[in-house]
């Protein structure tokens, strides 16, 4: 099968400058193998070259006496490279020198392992007490065969042997890149026993022009086709108008990019009238929001909790009792007015919103958020900024009254626990990233009993081993934010793509870490 893109990979080196790009990854899940894979319809991590995740409850995450913890990687057995060769812990010891950056490429790393045992299929670490090595051995690399070569140059234009279900076969650059099946593949559908992948052969072709790559869909020249991160209303956009009318089938699902409403609680809040430091108002403004409305006329998929972003397990979507209720919205004004010992009737409460002047979608919200709230009784004043005079120093200040914009969720337990980071009460600019300044030194909310919930909910994340536990952790810190208004979620920016089902099986799209290419080995042609 063809799976087309609009852009060519710089390198098939996933460790050196440029691999870190998005069709690199989505080559690279039908040429790599790694510790962990993630399910893109689930968000939740699961084993490959390993028998388990590691983790507290399975024994191999090991608290010691002296605040480091021991985390075993079990290999398995029927694990091999594409030359027959054994997938071992020589090989992940290797990686770890990889993930290093040694070649100037991509580093994303907090944990400083210490090898601790090194076994033909296994390998033991000990790292400082965190979630965060989950994501260690993303992509394993075969020491064997790459350890004695020019090992930032060698691997640009044919990786390495493979782990994966497919091996690289060539590369006519400019045009497309071919993989075939690895017949030493050792991972079998749990269904029926079949050896995998399904598919004998995948070619990426690429096509700068979007255009393009619809008109060859179209024509059948290509079975599938993603399409990039934007909004609802452009899928719909004239150039897919004839794929929406033929039997191509177009998917749409929520991507990793979610949206979201947020107050500002500092003292560079310009605002004088602002109410948001009473939380009557703050629910009466999710009162007032039909979110419904305000995420599909923004071309968003409408969201009741943004852990459904990270990981789904963890969310209750705690948003969800803020149904649109503008009677109770105005009732809660009422009370928040009263508080500030103020006439709501003689003298309305003034909200200033601001965004982003760049995207229709956040026009649209603007103008729709106006009318809602006018209609509960308060008078926005809307403020559309050039992204880099909203981002700069206003944002680090927290200059602002209430605003709006996104954060990128990505899958396991490390990423549900830290987007909680971005509202540390301890952690204020310049130094940490709570912009809101919600519970900081200064706020006008410090140190209520909320906030001070919150701060241990933190503390224990930022500290716990435990998968099991930081997930009811962050969902409890979720739920918390919900009851008080912190922030209210919007909605997240759609994915979608198209592809032929008489010709292809099993693709579903997805953008985030794992690239739409995550269960590569199970897609099939029907009748195959």
């Amino acid at each position: 099968m063809t799976i087309g893109f609009d852009q060519e990979p710089p390198t098939l080196n996933p460790f050196v400058p440029g691999g870190d790009s998005h069709i690199v990854l989505i080559i690279g899940q039908a040429l790599h193998a790694g510790a962990y894979d993630v399910d893109a319809e689930t968000l939740e991590m699961t084993p490959e070259l390993v028998e388990e995740i590691p983790s507290v409850a399975n024994g191999l995450v090991e608290l010691t006496d002296s605040d480091e913890m021991l985390v075993t990687w079990r290999i398995r057995d029927e694990a091999v490279w594409s030359d027959g060769v054994p997938v071992s812990g020589a090989d992940f010891e290797f990686t770890l020198e990889a993930e290093q950056g040694m070649c100037g490429g991509h580093v994303d790393r907090f944990y400083d392992p210490q090898i601790v045992d090194v076994q033909p299929k296994s390998i033991t670490l000990g790292l400082s007490p965190a979630l965060l090595y989950e994501s260690i051995f993303r992509i394993v690399v075969p020491a064997h065969a790459v350890e004695d070569s020019d090992w930032c140059n060698d691997w640009n234009d044919k990786p390495w042997p493979s782990a994966g279900p497919f091996v690289f076969d060539s590369w006519d650059k400019g045009k497309s890149l071919r993989v075939v099946r690895n017949e030493r593949y050792w991972k079998a559908d749990e269904e029926s026993g079949e050896q995998l992948p399904f598919l004998d052969a995948v070619v990426f072709a690429f096509e700068p022009e979007r255009a393009d790559l619809v008109t060859a869909l179209e024509e059948r020249r290509i079975d599938v086709l993603l399409g990039p991160t934007t909004s609802a209303k452009e899928i719909v956009a004239p150039e897919l108008e004839a794929l929406l009318h033929t039997d191509a089938e177009v998917q749409v699902l929520p991507g990793p990019v979610w949206e979201h409403l947020n107050f500002q609680f500092g003292p560079a809040n310009p605002n004088e009238d602002s109410l948001n430091r009473y939380a009557e108002f703050r629910r009466a403004i999710a009162y007032a929001l039909d979110r419904e409305t305000l995420a599909s006329d923004s071309g968003w998929i409408p969201l009741d909790g943004f852990l459904t972003a990270h990981t789904p397990s963890a969310s209750t979507e705690p948003w969800a009792v803020y149904n649109y209720d503008p009677a109770r919205a105005h009732d809660l004004i009422e009370v928040a007015c009263r508080h500030a010992e103020r006439d709501c009737v003689a003298d309305p409460p003034v909200l200033q919103f601001r965004t982003t002047n760049i995207k229709e979608s956040r026009r649209t919200l603007a103008n729709n958020l106006e009318k809602m709230l006018e209609d509960v009784g308060v008078e926005v004043q809307i403020d559309l900024f050039d992204p880099q005079l909203m981002f700069g120093d206003p944002l680090e200040a927290g200059a602002w009254d209430v605003s709006e914009w996104s954060w990128v969720g990505s899958p396991g337990a490390a990423s549900a626990a830290g987007i909680f980071d971005v509202l540390d009460p301890d952690a204020p600019p310049p130094d940490g990233d709570n912009y809101f300044r919600w519970g900081t030194p200064n706020s006008t909310v410090v140190d209520d009993d909320a906030v001070s919930r919150f701060r241990a909910l933190l503390t224990e994340l930022k500290s716990t081993a435990d998968r099991d536990r930081a997930l009811v952790l962050a969902g409890e810190a979720e739920g918390l934010l919900a009851a008080e208004v912190v922030i209210i979620p919007l909605g997240a920016r759609p994915i979608w793509g198209a592809s032929w089902p008489s010709a292809i099986q099993g693709f579903v799209p997805y953008s985030g870490a794992a690239g739409p290419t995550w269960n590569i080995e199970y897609w099939y042609q029907p009748g195959g």
